[in-house]
């Protein structure tokens, strides 16, 4: 996190936003949408995989949002419109201005990665964060052993990055495997909860990397079967969405047990945050 305040500390302190520009708005599914965002003043935001920023709609306030790409000087948020900033912010036509602060918190441990097999998790908008993980995969795949993304979404038409999907499917050499909660007339794949795709995935329990984002219920049973797969606890990642108000340590709104999740965080390994997990309403 230290890199991303240095950087707002040149151009006005940590809490001030810097504005970007929409340059493109593409709707994912009906309440999601990707935006690219270029900066008018200073340079780009360079965010390693798993970072977010506090994104700022003006008038109205700002909201965590997890970096889903960044590519050619532009910074890729994808965000589902569920209260009124993130409803402001999706809205926003190409050409508006939008604050950002960051990049901030720390990022998935992709390098540690390398040599061995390396297993994603997602579930729901959980895939946005992850999406960075398993670009990284598909462009240095001859880095990793097998590379697996199980993926799992409320239904078919809450599914995001399709044209993804199938790219690293068919043409990176990464094991894709897609299931819903609720299947629609037309669907044929797989209906259940993500975790269940973990009893029979490919991969070398004792050489593997997992990187699990989702619901916190989610996290934990995928957590529970990676274990069972002999996954070790120190090599399962897990990134948190706590209430993060300031995004830099300072208010304690995102605290949980002795650690900060803005400032610490997001991703975690499994073993420094399993006991904090279990305790109901913590």
């Amino acid at each position: 996190m230290a890199t991303g305040i240095a950087e707002n500390l040149a151009v006005g302190g940590p809490m001030a936003p810097r504005p970007f520009r929409v340059t493109r708005r593409v709707r994912e599914t009906y309440d999601t949408w990707t935006l690219e965002l270029e900066p008018l003043v200073g340079e780009p935001v360079r965010a390693a995989p798993g970072q977010f920023t506090m994104l700022y709609a003006f008038g109205i306030g700002e909201v965590p949002i997890s970096v889903s790409r960044e590519h050619d000087g532009l910074l890729v948020h994808t965000v589902r419109a569920v209260g009124a900033v993130t409803e402001a912010i999706c809205a926003s036509p190409e050409g508006t201005a939008l604050g950002v602060r960051g990049p901030l918190g720390n990022s998935w441990p992709v390098d540690a990665a390398a040599g061995g097999d390396a297993v994603v998790v997602a579930g729901g908008i959980g895939m946005a964060p992850v999406r960075p993980v398993v670009e990284q995969l598909a462009r240095r795949r001859a880095d990793f052993g097998r590379a697996a993304l199980l993926y799992g979404a409320r239904t078919p038409r809450d599914l995001l990055y399709p044209d993804d999907l199938e790219r690293w499917r068919s043409s990176c050499d990464v094991a894709v495997d897609v299931i819903v909660d609720a299947a629609e007339a037309d669907w044929q794949g797989r209906v259940g909860v993500v975790p269940k795709l973990i009893a029979g995935a490919e991969f070398d329990g004792a050489a593997t990397t997992a990187f699990v984002v989702g619901p916190e219920i989610m996290m934990r049973f995928a957590a529970e079967a990676l274990l069972e797969r002999g996954v070790a606890a120190e090599r399962i990642h897990v990134s948190l969405e706590r209430n993060m108000r300031c995004g830099i340590g300072h208010c304690g709104h995102c605290q949980l047990g002795p650690t900060l999740i803005c400032r610490d965080g997001p991703v975690y390994r499994w073993d420094e945050v399993e006991r904090l997990m279990a305790v109901r309403e913590l």
